[in-house]
């Protein structure tokens, strides 16, 4: 069974950093896309980022492009999303999801997802 954990949400300061690792268990995460979704209080789910299997290939919604990144430690099969420059209207619940492959392809689909983690940015 595919289980994915993420940690590291908090409370911080505009222009401050958060890191979020995101783990798996049930998987050899690494043979795998992933991403990073957000949803703050009245909006949809959105994807802030996402990385390829081998990682050479990441996207980014453009309001996070230049602040946000996603690397992945294949020694540790966990992914993470590096948050820099934050900003108040990145307050959200941070999810980590598994795609359906190990490339981003019309037809596939995010099917494992973690229990989210909050990050509120605020003075």
């Amino acid at each position: 069974q595919v289980q994915l954990v993420e940690s590291g949400g908090g409370f911080v300061q505009p222009g401050g950093s958060l890191r979020l690792p995101c783990s798996a268990s049930g998987i050899t995460f690494n043979n795998y896309a992933a991403g990073w979704f957000r949803q703050a209080p009245g909006k949809a789910r959105e994807r802030v980022a996402g990385i390829e299997w081998s990682g050479s290939t990441t996207e980014y919604t453009d309001s996070v492009k230049g602040r946000f990144t996603i690397p992945r430690d294949r020694a540790k099969n966990t992914v993470y999303l590096q948050m820099n420059d934050l900003k108040p209207e990145d307050t959200a619940v941070y999810y980590c999801a598994k795609y359906s492959g190990g490339w981003f392809r019309v037809g596939g689909s995010y099917d494992s997802w973690g229990q989210g983690t909050q990050v509120t940015v605020s003075s």
